[in-house]
């Protein structure tokens, strides 16, 4: 990791990962500086882009979307690029990474039933093959990798 922490740093990212709304005093009760001392670390962050934007964490099946899908994509010979801005065209894939292997991208699908699954995947299918899992459960939501501080 090119942009070094120290434990304060990686404090006020694990605070803000568990709870996005956390007051600047809230976090510096926590870690043991001012609101203000931590609103300045906060821009240092940004500004060094170890933080890049602040969101929102969705319940999509209180949205409607019970279904999810990871959906392995291999172009055909003279269509990455096609097939490219196609997954990032269609809104419903929530992600997508370039992978290594026989298949070229494995995305992630939100679905209210699975008959839009047909409907979404069809105009790939002249360009690319493609590979559908259906998401039973999941194990974990995304997290944080362990952060290390600089000693």
């Amino acid at each position: 990791m090119s942009k070094v922490l120290d434990q304060k740093d990686c404090s006020i990212i694990e605070i803000l990962d568990s709870d996005g709304r956390a007051s600047l005093s809230e976090i510096g009760k926590e870690v043991g500086l001012t609101g203000p001392a931590v609103g300045e670390r906060l821009r240092r962050l940004r500004e060094i882009d170890c933080i890049d934007g602040f969101g929102v964490r969705l319940d999509l099946q209180a949205l409607g979307y019970t279904i999810f899908a990871l959906v392995r994509i291999k172009p055909r010979s003279g269509q990455l690029r096609a097939v490219e801005q196609m997954i990032q065209d269609q809104p419903r894939f929530m992600s997508c990474d370039r992978v290594t292997g026989e298949d070229c991208y494995v995305a992630r699908l939100a679905l209210v039933t699975i008959a839009e699954l047909d409907d979404i995947l069809r105009p790939f299918h002249d360009r690319a093959e493609t590979h559908t899992s259906i998401v039973k459960s999941s194990i974990f939501t995304p997290r944080l990798p362990p952060l290390v501080p600089r000693d």
